[in-house]
């Protein structure tokens, strides 16, 4: 695909009007990118069919800049919201797509971000199968917004529920935390340091439903700790199930760089946004087998368990830190990094 082809070179009004520049720009990229029989139908919905229970979850994506260093906000939104039904309990099969653009945007860029839309699809194995294209004045938006909701199956397996956590569960967490949002900030104007750090935007998806197949309803929850961080997730936890928990500071996986990036800025990286990690609380009895299964897998070789819940200090997350004391950690007040995704 080839914007010199096409006969414009960016975004205008005209995109979005509903009439043939509307027609001309579904048809030679979006149409052309996401065929399948569901989506050529061509018409404002789709008609799909499931035996189970299903999950529905949708998200908007507004984050700046919309590259950034290990990916761009088309493959995050499809990895954020099949990591959101995932964490559901669920097998993602389909995802509806809509794009909000400004006036202007590059149509280099705009086929560069629908083709990632189309890899991270098919990595993920979901289809896009009806969506949505509006453009906006100049000034009136930031180059481009994407919404997408994602339907899936509930895994037959699966019972996730916090009414499922009980004392003596471990926590167990894929990977390295801090990534996207430490890479996010290297490149926020003012922020700028050098650094290689990327983001962990990825699919979750096949290591859920694996660990499902094997595990059943001994898995208790998944969470993704995007915004907020993982010290927020495990806040909300706590409160939700009025049991405590306890984390250690030395076994939260940590990668060396973004350690220091996080000590440079003084951000605590307990804090900053993630896109590839997730959590899983599990009975204690298979919490070894879970984390055998997940380091075998290249979305968790990192895979460590940083804690269990507690029946003390209620409704708090304590942590054990590297020098011997303890601190409570507090959900993130207010916004660390806006448009972080």
């Amino acid at each position: 695909m080839d914007a010199k082809k096409l006969g414009f070179d960016t975004i205008n009004l005209g995109h979005g009007s509903g009439g043939i520049m509307t027609r001309d720009l579904l048809d030679k990229i979006i149409f052309k990118t996401f065929s399948n029989p569901y989506l050529n139908q061509k018409h404002d919905g789709s008609i799909v069919k499931f035996n189970n229970e299903i999950a529905i979850s949708t998200d908007s994506f507004v984050i700046s800049p919309i590259f950034f260093k290990g990916g761009n906000i088309g493959e995050l939104a499809v990895n954020g919201t099949v990591n959101d039904v995932a964490m559901c309990g669920a097998i993602p099969k389909y995802l509806s797509l809509a794009f909000i653009v400004e006036e202007g945007l590059q149509i280099d860029e705009f086929i560069k971000i629908v083709k990632s839309i189309k890899d991270a699809a098919d990595k993920s194995g979901v289809q896009i199968i009806t969506g949505d294209t509006k453009v906006v004045e100049r000034g009136k938006g930031d180059k481009i917004f994407i919404n997408t909701t994602g339907f899936g199956e509930v895994h037959p397996n699966a019972n996730i529920s916090t009414d499922n956590i009980k004392v003596g569960d471990k926590i167990i967490v894929n990977g390295f935390i801090a990534q996207h949002g430490m890479a996010i900030m290297s490149q926020r104007e003012g922020l700028e340091f050098e650094s290689t750090i990327e983001s962990d935007t990825t699919n979750v998806n096949y290591l859920v439903n694996d660990l499902l197949n094997e595990f059943g309803d001994k898995i208790h929850l998944f969470r993704d700790p995007t915004r907020g961080g993982l010290a927020s997730v495990l806040s909300e936890i706590a409160t939700d199930i009025n049991k405590g928990i306890v984390i250690n500071e030395n076994k939260i996986p940590l990668e060396k760089q973004v350690a220091a990036a996080c000590e440079i800025l003084g951000l605590d990286p307990l804090y900053v946004a993630n896109e590839g990690v997730f959590i899983t609380i599990v009975e204690s009895d298979i919490a070894d087998a879970v984390i055998e299964l997940m380091k075998n897998d290249k979305k968790g070789i990192n895979t460590v368990c940083i804690g269990e819940i507690t029946n003390v200090h209620h409704n708090k997350v304590v942590m054990n830190s590297s020098i011997g004391g303890k601190r409570i950690v507090t959900p993130l007040i207010g916004e660390q990094l806006p448009r972080i995704c």
